[in-house]
């Protein structure tokens, strides 16, 4: 009995080694594609600010960011997305349940005085469909941002227009800069 236990204590050490190597493997790889996603988005984002204003940004987010988001999933074998508990297009950011529970945490350890831009968060989840790497990088509202995200009255009548128009069931306003906007999620399978 003693051989048993032995055994299945070693069996279970390994297999916790192993989980924890390809854990931190993947969580290093989806670190190496959404930070320099965000990056490149923000910087589009500036770039249409500054030609064009804040209503040019909109077009950034609509159609430069989905194109951006389904290249670098093809490329990499992934599916990485813009995910938001106030969404602003439900077809491309609504969040699954783990998405969900994950932002709430978000949430709450920026309450608890924690800085957005160091928060993530990595997993290796079983989903009926099989195992996936789970990833999830934390989107913290900048200044800029308000123009779009912010409380009604920071947000121009004409940005206000454009969003009513492309974005008719909008959620995604009444932040303040430094909140948690949403989060950059990658899911791949295992």
């Amino acid at each position: 009995m003693k051989t048993k236990t032995t055994l299945f204590t070693l069996l279970a050490l390994t297999t916790s080694a192993a989980y924890a190597e390809d854990l931190s493997k993947y969580q290093e790889e989806s670190r190496a594609v959404a930070m320099p996603f965000m990056k490149n988005l923000a910087a589009a984002n500036k770039k249409a600010v500054e030609e064009g204003g804040p209503e040019s940004a909109i077009t950034v987010c609509t159609e430069i960011a989905p194109k951006m988001a389904g290249d670098i999933s093809r490329e990499n074998g992934l599916k990485l997305t813009r995910v938001s508990l106030k969404v602003r297009n439900p077809l491309l950011g609504t969040p699954d349940a783990w998405e969900q529970k994950n932002l709430q945490e978000f949430e709450a350890r920026v309450a608890k005085g924690e800085k957005p831009e160091t928060m993530d968060v990595a997993e290796i989840v079983q989903e009926p469909a099989g195992k996936y790497f789970r990833y999830m990088k934390a989107i913290a509202l900048q200044p800029g941002c308000v123009a779009c995200h912010g409380n009604p009255d920071q947000i121009p009548d004409n940005v206000k227009a454009k969003l009513s128009e492309t974005y008719p069931h909008d959620k995604a306003t009444g932040y303040s800069a430094g909140q948690i906007r949403g989060a950059v999620s990658i899911k791949r399978p295992i």
